[in-house]
């Protein structure tokens, strides 16, 4: 479908971390078409009513219709789902939705039937190994210590099959190592870092790791040819 330059309207179910965010700014970028996104904890009606205004001024004859992906669409009342109903219908704007929860009891009825709907699995142990390995090599904070992974199995368990932990699970690690020292990581060493700072603790520099120019948007986008290959279902 992107190959052709049209897609439909579609969600992306699946649990955290398996790359929603990052397959809605992939297909954005291979069709050249504008991106606006809206979370649905802190959107309103009008801000979705604003944006597609925005579609409607900056379309052009021929062009794509832009994008606009709405993360944790289930969060949305019926009201706002409503909102979206006419411009998805019209072609005003693909709609890219990302949810953690079941749509058929989530998203209302008449936006579901407009939409395709995708189900992305939890990454497997092999997708993990290569998500670390993509890590050491293109991580710009990684990238400044030597480290060696010589045990992974505590890394994989903890990350639950969530890219996002596993790298924050894997700087974690890092940070506590002395500066100026070779990072030999174990398993014994996760466990030890996670019992002395549990993940929980540390949202703000999860985040700022999240939106890292450094390896999130690129390093994290060139690993999500991974997620098509081995979890991603019709």
């Amino acid at each position: 479908m992107i190959e052709a330059g049209r897609i439909p309207s579609f969600i992306l179910w699946g649990p955290p971390g398996v790359g929603k965010t990052t397959l809605a700014q992939i297909v954005a970028k291979k069709l050249e078409t504008p991106f606006y996104t809206l979370s649905a904890v802190t959107s309103g009606v009008k801000d979705v009513r604003d944006v597609i205004e925005k579609a409607k001024g900056g379309r052009f004859f021929g062009s794509h219709s832009p994008i606009l992906f709405i993360d944790e669409i289930h969060r949305f009342s019926k009201s706002q789902q409503d909102s979206l109903l006419g411009a998805v219908e019209k072609g005003v704007v693909t709609l890219i939705g990302a949810t953690t929860e079941n749509p058929s009891f989530e998203v209302i009825r008449p936006l579901l039937s407009r939409c395709q709907l995708y189900v992305l699995q939890s990454l497997s142990k092999e997708d993990l190994e290569e998500l670390i390995q993509r890590a050491l090599k293109t991580d710009v904070f990684l990238q400044q210590r030597h480290i060696e992974v010589k045990e992974n199995a505590a890394l994989i368990r903890y990350s639950g099959g969530d890219a996002r932990k596993l790298l924050n699970i894997l700087e974690l690690v890092v940070e506590a190592s002395p500066l100026n020292t070779d990072v030999l990581i174990t398993d014994e060493m996760v466990v030890k870092c996670l019992q002395q700072k549990p993940l929980g603790l540390r949202q703000g520099w999860r985040n700022a790791l999240r939106h890292r120019v450094g390896f999130s948007s690129k390093a994290f986008a060139e690993a999500t040819p991974m997620l098509l290959s081995t979890g991603w279902q019709e």
